[in-house]
C-alpha cells in the first residue's frame, strides 16, 4: 500500500490545529490510559491500521496489561474494565457510530455518573478527535508500522 497524501506538508496549518487538539486532550485531566483506551476501541471500529498500531503501543508503553487490549472489541463482556472505563467505552462506541440513532439518552446517562460535565465534553472532543486522525489516516493511507511511542523513542536516545 502506498501512502497518499502527507498532511504534514499538503496542509501543514490543519495538521497543527489537530496537534493542539491533541495537546488539550494530554493536558485536560482525563487520564492518559483512558484516553489511549478509547482511541484503540474508536480506531478498531473505523478500522484503522495506523492508528490501531499507535495507540495499542502508546497503551503498552505506558504499562496496559496485554489481555484488556486483546480483550477491547469484547469489553462489555470482560471483566477487566472499570466502570468508568465502560461508560467511556460505551460513550466512545455511541459517538463513533453516530448514524446508528445518533447518541441514544441511555448511554448518556449510563456515562454522567462517571463525569463531570467538564470531563464529558473532554471525553466527546477525544472522541471526535480520534475519529478525525482515523479519517485522515485512513484517506492518506498512512503505514501502519513506524510510529514509536514517545515513550520508546526516549529510551532509544538515551541508549
Amino acid at each position: 500500500m502506498e501512502p497518499r497524501i502527507d498532511y504534514t506538508k499538503a496542509a501543514a496549518g490543519a495538521y497543527k490545529a489537530m496537534l493542539g487538539l491533541e495537546q488539550y486532550l494530554h493536558e485536560c485531566g482525563l487520564e492518559e490510559p483512558l484516553l489511549h483506551l478509547i482511541k484503540l476501541r474508536a480506531s478498531q471500529i473505523n478500522g484503522c491500521a495506523y492508528c490501531l498500531d499507535m495507540h495499542w503501543k502508546d497503551l503498552r508503553a505506558i504499562g496496559e496489561n496485554e489481555q484488556r487490549l486483546y480483550s477491547l472489541d469484547a469489553w462489555r463482556e470482560c471483566p477487566y474494565y472499570t466502570d468508568r472505563e465502560r461508560a467511556a467505552l460505551a460513550w466512545t462506541e455511541a459517538v463513533t457510530l453516530i448514524t446508528n440513532g445518533h447518541v441514544p439518552d441511555s448511554v448518556y446517562e449510563e456515562v454522567r455518573p462517571h463525569f463531570s460535565e467538564k470531563e464529558l465534553a473532554d471525553l466527546t472532543l477525544a472522541v471526535a478527535t480520534i475519529n478525525s486522525w482515523n479519517r485522515l489516516s485512513i484517506s492518506a493511507r498512512a503505514v501502519p508500522g513506524t510510529y514509536q511511542p514517545a515513550k520508546a523513542r526516549e529510551l532509544k536516545k538515551g541508549a
